[in-house]
């Protein structure tokens, strides 16, 4: 007999949710709004109430599903717990607890970027393999490491906050998280940014991205295929940065595959390509056979992460 689970990847605007049979195929997705309103107290109640009615639709009863898998934005325990998701409204709370006695389902909980991670091991750019690295490149800087197949969520949920890694000692404005120097403040779409303006500003070469009035991450990849040389030493910097602290991880979990995603992706084979090398330039002789691949779900990965949750 088929047995089915659903994928829940919670955002701070939208939930995503699939619905899927356990051999990984999804039969449907769709999104509600996430309402944050009254601390997100509504938020677990909308989402029962849209399991309810998929399976009402689907003809389908709750003796058939296998478990509830949700991804949420902030540290999550093992036991289910989550500590404090900003965005939601959410204090510290078992999200697993709350969920399961609204569905009568069994729920599995992780934080989003390290399910993203699972999604993509499982279907994605690093399907087949076991021992895996993702970092998404979006406004921000997340990540989630999978060893042995298992998400590493560490003590307090916050195993995989590769953005937060201090690259730069010597760094004067303090990142989002309230530090300074981290690595999402050079390698994210606004890190890029920042560091074209700073350059920019203290130099008078010629450059393509003046003409640029809101200059974006994408700009500053487009002009480097072109050939422009300040944009190229920019996605050259980037690389540099990233390739290095993802270096000094792969010491740590040695890693089969180190997935690439987020919006800053999109710039494809030019962004793997300057990674990578830096990557090799400066690793351990042992990981240097570390392979690099864009991720391939997308937005789905984090819903596709959450049905595997389920199943471990």
């Amino acid at each position: 007999m088929k047995q089915y689970g659903f994928g829940v990847d919670v955002g701070g605007t939208t939930v995503k949710m699939g619905f899927f049979e356990t051999d990984g195929r999804l039969i449907d997705k769709w999104e509600i709004r996430t309402n944050t309103e009254e601390h997100g107290k509504q938020i677990l109640p909308d989402i029962a109430c849209a399991i309810d009615n998929k399976l009402a639709q689907e003809g389908i009863s709750k003796s058939e599903v296998e478990g509830v898998g949700i991804g949420v934005p902030g540290p999550v325990r093992s036991d289910g717990v989550v500590n404090n998701c900003v965005n939601l409204g959410w204090g510290v709370f078992n999200v697993s607890e709350e969920l399961g006695r609204l569905t009568g389902l069994k729920v599995k909980v992780g934080n989003d970027a390290n399910v993203a991670a699972l999604g993509e091991m499982w279907k994605g750019g690093a399907m087949g393999c076991s021992d895996v690295i993702m970092v998404t490149l979006g406004t921000g800087v997340g990540g989630g490491i999978i060893v042995d197949g298992q998400i590493v969520a560490g003590f307090n949920g916050a195993g995989g906050e590769i953005g937060h890694i201090t690259v730069n000692n010597d760094e004067i404005e303090p990142c989002n998280c309230g530090q300074y120097g981290c690595l999402e403040q050079y390698t994210s779409a606004t890190g890029i940014v920042r560091m074209a303006k700073r350059k920019l500003a203290k130099s008078n070469e010629e450059t393509s991205l003046r003409k640029f009035a809101d200059l974006t991450a994408k700009d500053i990849f487009d002009e480097a295929k072109a050939g422009d040389a300040i944009a190229l030493q920019l996605v050259d910097e980037l690389g540099e940065i990233l390739g290095g602290a993802l270096s000094n991880m792969a010491c740590v979990v040695n890693p089969e595959v180190i997935v690439i995603g987020g919006g800053v992706s999109k710039a494809g084979q030019i962004l793997i390509d300057t990674i990578q090398k830096h990557f090799v330039e400066s690793c351990f002789h042992a990981c240097r056979e570390t392979r690099f691949e864009l991720a391939s779900l997308g937005n789905d990965a984090g819903m596709y992460g959450c049905m595997r949750l389920v199943l471990q």
